[in-house]
């Protein structure tokens, strides 16, 4: 029997090649959550470690790019904790917005901006605006800071 959070464990390590097997399986949950690690995903390690590849297996196999952990933070929260830009990069690549808001009103960027992480800062204001622009040409509210998809 599995608990599932095997899946968690090889993307906190960056295994792409287990990683990929139980992805593949489809016998784990992709989008489970961990309680006893905040309730993170998998994504949500891949993220904050990192693991680009690992991270664009996950999301192009239904990982929730929103995902909320503890303290609603999504993916893109915690990269920005460990200044991780090249996960920001593959997330909007992945159209997973990178703006909303944790439970005590911050954003990614400001995560980045409490630890430093100034490219991230700079990268994320940069591609705030642009999800802007493109939500007016699809015909949407302007509005980042749409929380839509917060968990109650």
């Amino acid at each position: 029997m599995t608990s599932g959070l095997e899946l968690h464990e090889a993307a906190s390590v960056g295994d792409y090649d287990t990683l990929e097997e139980l992805v593949f399986s489809k016998k784990i949950d992709i989008n489970l959550r961990d309680p006893e690690w905040q309730d993170r995903t998998a994504l949500h390690w891949a993220s904050a470690k990192g693991y680009v590849e690992c991270l664009r297996l996950l999301l192009d196999h239904g990982a929730d790019g929103l995902a909320r952990a503890d303290m609603n933070w999504t993916p893109a929260h915690f990269a920005c904790e460990t200044g991780k830009l090249t996960v920001l990069r593959a997330l909007v690549a992945a159209d997973v917005p990178v703006y909303k808001r944790d439970k005590y009103g911050d954003k990614p960027a400001d995560i980045a901006r409490m630890y430093g992480y100034h490219d991230c800062v700079k990268y994320l204001h940069q591609e705030e605006i642009n999800q802007k622009q493109r939500r007016v040409q699809k015909g949407l509210p302007d509005n980042s800071d749409d929380e839509s998809q917060l968990e109650p």
